[in-house]
């Protein structure tokens, strides 16, 4: 057998208002295109450390691209 208890207002109140944040927290976002949904995603997506520490590594060390053609030949 199951027990039935009797919620006071308050808690009732209670239950209903965390119901309501929980609604809202959830709310659906809308975007036009998919490049949107990818900034706003990136924007509130935090990367884990470990992943931030090798992409560093990985483009640290990058050469400068080399100088175009005509540049060097005006100098």
């Amino acid at each position: 057998m199951k027990r039935q208890t009797k919620l006071t207002s308050q808690e009732q109140q209670l239950h209903q208002s965390a119901a309501q944040q929980q609604l809202q927290q959830t709310a659906a976002c809308e975007f036009a295109t998919a490049e949107e949904m990818l900034r706003h995603d990136a924007l509130h997506t935090p990367v884990p450390p470990a992943i931030a520490h090798r992409l560093k590594q990985s483009i640290g060390p990058m050469p400068a691209p080399p100088r175009p053609w005509w540049r060097r030949l005006f100098e």
